[in-house]
């Protein structure tokens, strides 16, 4: 029920009490004294009312109001309507809280909610199964403060939460972690931690599995390899058929051999994903040899290489991984573009980022290829690898070595126009070869 009170019908009622207590006394003879006890009358009982409505709010426990008629009566019953609807209010967010509660220690996944300053505000039983962290014991804690580790005090400082986070559990040892952070609302952050401690054993035993198996294979290949050029070197000719035979056996054991090999450098770059053996490494120099060590395979197809090369620009990162993935990418546009066919390979700085690029004007990729070039064995075109050599390997080598190394690999690419390959590494691995040069030629004088 709607009710509106207006100052006009406060005045008209309030001045038809005094007029009528006015009247009354004029009667009686007694008009001003009649008019003063109805204005104290009025007074009083106004004063009543608001002392009860104190009580009612202040010291009552009673939900209903006070009893009362008119505009006190109006006021009390407008309160208590809207107690009521606060009262309903408040249960249906407690309903919502209740329900977001049970979903979230429903959830599979340790789940913590974090202020803007990495407090933290809420927490499942998860939390503390996985990461040690109760709740509401630990309420307004730092995260930071309650998980000490320092690959994720590394993951909170650079800001960028787009991967998760890799740690062990400080609560079990055995246990392997996934942290992510994401925006919660307009001033929250919300934690998961996940366990990937069977996805982690799996993968370690793929890991080793391949590992194990392709170094296994290495024997037998150079074995049979020795036995087909011993045969193939004999003084006595052989039957052109043989001939035959034996060279595509020694082609076939070249190409198996060339795929353990590769499985053995994909193993041993996985392996060394939490080894930090980091060095100065000149780009120019390294880039430069391995062009000099592909020109084997351009003896055939005599393509034109041309280098563009920062001399004073270099980087940090595993020597190894690195000359790895650039000898892959400057073989792959070997192998792949057409004989007379132009390889252009730069090493420069642009921006804030170091890029190592290499573009030739081969057949291209299919847009719908390019996303999965850097899968394990996938292969554009099938019978194409095969005459060239391809494992499928190549490119995924150069996935985890640039993972390793913070780096990223763009594929540009239109078919019949060429390809492009490029590495872009963060200002934080460049160095000036210059100044490492120098500071070197100080210390071999000093000493």
């Amino acid at each position: 029920m709607h009710f509106r009170l207006s100052a006009r019908s406060v005045f008209i009622r309030l001045l038809l009490v005094l007029l009528l207590s006015a009247a009354l006394g004029f009667i009686f003879g007694v008009a001003l004294p009649a008019l003063l006890i109805a204005t104290l009358a009025l007074l009083i009982w106004h004063y009543h009312h608001l002392f009860k409505l104190i009580d009612w709010l202040w010291k009552s426990k009673a939900i209903s109001p006070p009893q009362s008629e008119g505009i006190w009566g109006r006021i009390y019953d407008g309160l208590y309507r809207q107690i009521k609807q606060q009262r309903n209010k408040q249960k249906a967010l407690n309903e919502r809280i209740r329900r977001f509660r049970d979903g979230a220690e429903a959830l599979p996944d340790a789940a913590l909610v974090l202020a803007d300053d990495l407090t933290i505000q809420w927490g499942n039983k998860k939390a503390h199964r996985l990461l040690g962290i109760r709740w509401p014991g630990d309420l307004g804690q730092r995260i930071d403060n309650l998980l000490r580790a320092p690959e994720f005090a590394k993951y909170l400082e650079t800001g960028v939460y787009d991967a998760p986070c890799l740690l062990v559990s400080p609560v079990n040892n055995e246990v392997q972690l996934e942290l992510r952070l994401m925006a919660y609302g307009s001033d929250q952050i919300l934690l998961l931690a996940r366990d990937i401690s069977r996805i982690h054993r799996l993968e370690e035993m793929r890991r080793d599995f391949v590992a194990n198996v392709s170094h296994e294979l290495k024997t037998p290949l150079t074995v049979v390899r020795g036995y087909v050029e011993m045969i193939q070197t004999t003084e006595h000719a052989l039957d052109p058929h043989w001939l035959q035979a034996f060279n595509t056996i020694e082609s076939q054991v070249t190409r198996m051999d060339r795929l353990v090999e590769q499985l053995l450098i994909l193993s041993r770059v996985e392996i060394q994903a939490d080894i930090e053996t980091n060095t100065p490494i000149a780009m120019p120099r390294l880039i430069s040899q391995l062009v000099d060590d592909a020109q084997w395979l351009n003896q055939e197809k005599q393509h034109k290489i041309t280098l563009e090369l920062d001399e004073d620009l270099g980087i940090t990162g595993i020597d190894t991984e690195i000359k790895s993935a650039c000898a892959n990418l400057i073989s792959n546009a070997i192998s792949y573009t057409q004989a007379n066919g132009n390889i252009q390979v730069r090493w420069c700085q642009d921006g804030n980022k170091g890029i190592f690029s290499v573009k030739d004007d081969g057949p291209g990729i299919r847009p719908e290829d390019i996303n999965r070039l850097t899968e394990r064995f996938y292969r554009v075109d099938k019978s194409r690898s095969r005459d060239t050599g391809g494992s499928g390997l190549g490119l995924a080598i150069v996935k985890h070595v640039l993972h390793h190394h913070n780096a990223e690999l763009g594929i540009h690419s239109q078919v019949g126009k060429g390809s492009e390959f490029v590495i872009y590494f963060e200002q934080s691995r460049l160095i000036d070869l210059s100044e490492t040069q120098v500071q070197e030629g100080a210390a071999l004088t000093d000493a």
